[in-house]
């Protein structure tokens, strides 16, 4: 199929920082996501938190199941809008590399402890780790990903008016256009993040046990969404076979959770999809509306119009942001998650602070890196890789390992 003429095509491409030839059996944007999966930063998403803690259960979410999520919703949209899938989801699957260990608890302390040295924050970050921190490459440093990959990563929120200082300095050397909209790929990525999240920390909420489904009843989009299932399961007949109910227990409980009951459970998917659905069909609706309005003629014309061209319908627009507030005011703000955000907080903020004041005390490679450090601020944002780069459970560990002397160092 071809693609839409407001689509990011491979040639013209503005290439790679450092000249690669290109395959014979892969478009740039597929060697993108290709160099993405196969990182190490993106392995470590495993084991890093989205809402609960890695080790609070198997079952609920983490930051690589969660950008496996957004990839399928953005890829499915960008299908739908005829633009390129390959580096729709190559930018879907690398937005959250720069994401610390614990989620936002711990992006929240990693910030407060750089603030004097040049600030953090994830999106930056996930430059960062895939234009210098992975190291896989005899010819270069980082992934060498595409300027338009590259730029999806840096603005798929939007322009970036106040770049922070290594994103100021990279753009100086390899500039983005940081004043101009993102592409329509970058877009979606953007827009099915939000989708993706608010689905699963309603499933994950739920699974918990710190939300029940009657919570939902009055939560816009995701209310209806729940009457819709219950009255689909009312109207089912009874089904004798023990796949199908009889004897189905439900899924396990996690850790500190509660066991969900097998219909409990159905109505819980059921629930999620609907909204979830909802969500992406109004984002594909109100963008062809935008785009009929626009007619942009390349790509270009995308990142040059005075707005953001993939958007929600005002009113699911609304809607979305009353769920986001339902989200943080029963679910990331419940007193449960608070103590684990505290903890999470209070082991990063050692971290840092027991590093930065004593970089010897890093392992290898980053102890020479931070001793090499030409002042302060580079010596930090060594630190800051190196926090950074942490899983949950290593971070936890190497905490225990700088504080408690009856563990090895």
């Amino acid at each position: 199929m071809t693609t839409a003429p407001y689509a990011i095509h491979a040639r013209p491409s503005r290439g790679r920082l450092f000249p690669e030839a290109e395959s014979p059996t892969r478009s740039p944007w597929q060697r993108d996501r290709d160099r993405v999966i196969h990182s190490s930063g993106f392995r470590r998403l495993q084991y890093k938190t989205q809402v609960f803690i890695n080790h609070e259960g198997d079952f609920f979410r983490t930051r690589l199941t969660h950008s496996l999520e957004v990839a399928q919703i953005a890829r499915s949209m960008a299908r739908h809008l005829n633009v390129d899938e390959d580096i729709t989801e190559a930018i879907a699957l690398a937005h959250d590399l720069g994401h610390t260990p614990f989620g936002h608890a711990g992006e929240d302390a990693l910030s407060l402890a750089m603030e004097t040295w040049g600030g953090f924050d994830h999106n930056t970050q996930a430059l960062r780790q895939v234009t210098i921190l992975e190291r896989r490459y005899l010819q270069f440093d980082g992934l060498n990903l595409t300027w338009e990959t590259l730029e999806g990563l840096a603005k798929h929120n939007g322009p970036v008016d106040y770049p922070s200082g290594w994103l100021r300095d990279y753009d100086a050397a390899h500039p983005l256009d940081l004043h101009t909209f993102a592409s329509v790929e970058a877009q979606l990525a953007a827009l099915a993040d939000d989708i993706a999240y608010h689905g699963h920390d309603l499933d994950d909420g739920v699974k918990s046990g710190l939300l029940a489904l009657d919570d939902l009843a009055n939560v816009p989009i995701v209310g209806p969404a729940l009457k819709e299932a219950r009255e689909l399961a009312r109207n089912l007949p009874p089904r004798a076979d023990p796949r199908y109910g009889a004897g189905e227990t439900g899924e396990p409980p996690a850790e500190g959770s509660v066991a969900i009951p097998a219909m409990e459970q159905r109505l819980r998917h059921e629930t999620v999809r609907r909204t979830i659905n909802i969500l992406a069909t109004d984002v594909l609706n109100r963008t062809k509306l935008n785009l009929a309005k626009l007619d942009p003629r390349s790509a270009d014309d995308i990142r040059h119009a005075d707005h953001q061209v993939v958007a929600f319908s005002p009113e699911i627009a609304d809607a979305n942001a009353a769920i986001r507030e339902f989200l943080f005011a029963k679910l990331y703000r419940h007193w449960k998650v608070n103590r684990m955000t505290h903890k999470a907080r209070h082991v990063v903020a050692e971290l840092f602070a027991t590093l930065g004041a004593s970089p010897g005390l890093l392992p290898d490679g980053w102890r020479d890196q931070a001793l090499a450090a030409t002042d302060e601020p580079a010596r930090r944002r060594v630190v800051a890789d190196y926090l950074a780069s942490m899983t949950d459970r290593f971070a936890m560990e190497e905490h225990r390992r700088l504080t408690d002397l009856s563990v090895p160092g």
